[in-house]
């Protein structure tokens, strides 16, 4: 149903001025049944202008899973991700958070919520130790337990000989490190991460699967993009492959890649190939 025919989401001034909230592990009891999706996306749309970014996206992320979301440049991937974590508001449709509406209680749900948005704007004027210790605080932990954390994380994120510099001097790769840090610092239920791995060196790439594979494995869920097929494949249990606004397939990474690789799947579904015939004075010649 195209959003001119919906009604309207809650507007952001109905929401409650936030605050603190404190934040149980993933483990813990909220008012949600166990077989409910860690992601429920129904009817989603968002247009900016003229343009259709997300067409009526409806998506299942199943507790407990590695789920990758894939698809070309402009495919609505950020779009989709930045309303499943309270980032945008769409025009139309619903998200449920272990089966919690997410504009309904936007406080209580995104306190399960961990999120590494793409193009992140950091406080970069705070050293890498005061970032993660004010996404800690913020998220309602108390001091003892945000400064352990803290010195947990600069540590698996081999920040810690660069915990006093501030942020605006950290490299890109640094940089996208403290922010996935100040994302798993509180123990959300669910993780979304927008390409995570973009500019990080192949050392700590591995450090971080190995970080989330683990979170994965004691109940947590994350959602990564990637345009990296073959990191999916590995790292990932569900993927979604996305263009133009809509879920082309869905369901365990063996269902849809069925006897091909991940990445023919994605073209063949996808398109756009083009062959370089046309740059014929681009090849090298011996003459």
């Amino acid at each position: 149903m195209p959003p001119e025919d919906v009604a309207p989401t809650p507007s952001a001034a109905s929401v409650p001025a936030p605050g603190p909230v404190p934040v149980p592990a993933p483990d813990a009891a909220h008012p949600a049944t166990s077989a409910a999706p860690a992601l429920a996306l129904r009817g989603l749309w968002r247009r900016f202008g003229e343009k259709i970014a997300v067409a009526g996206v409806d998506l299942d992320v199943p507790a407990g899973s590695f789920y990758g979301l894939v698809g070309p440049n402009g495919a609505g991937k950020t779009t989709t991700l930045s309303m499943a974590t309270g980032l945008l508001q769409p025009d139309a449709g619903t998200v449920l958070v272990h089966g919690q509406d997410l504009w309904a209680s936007p406080l209580q749900v995104k306190a399960m919520l961990g999120v590494l948005p793409d193009g992140v704007k950091l406080f970069d004027r705070l050293t890498g130790e005061q970032l993660i210790t004010y996404a800690g605080l913020l998220r309602g932990l108390d001091r003892d337990t945000t400064a352990e954390r803290t010195r947990d994380l600069l540590a698996a994120m081999d920040l810690t000989k660069d915990a006093g510099t501030l942020v605006v001097d950290y490299s890109a790769g640094m940089t996208k490190k403290v922010a996935l840090a100040c994302a798993l610092v509180h123990v959300p239920r669910l993780l979304v991460l927008d390409e995570p791995f973009e500019a990080v060196d192949p050392v700590s790439a591995a450090n971080i699967r190995d970080i989330l594979a683990s979170y994965v494995r004691s109940g947590g869920t994350v959602i990564v993009s990637s345009h990296v097929m073959d990191l999916v494949q590995r790292m990932c249990d569900h993927v979604a492959i996305i263009a133009g606004g809509h879920v082309l397939a869905a369901g365990t990474v063996d269902d849809v890649r069925g006897d091909a690789s991940l990445e023919d799947r994605f073209v063949d579904l996808v398109g756009g190939r083009v062959s370089g015939e046309g740059l014929a004075w681009l090849r090298t010649s011996s003459d």
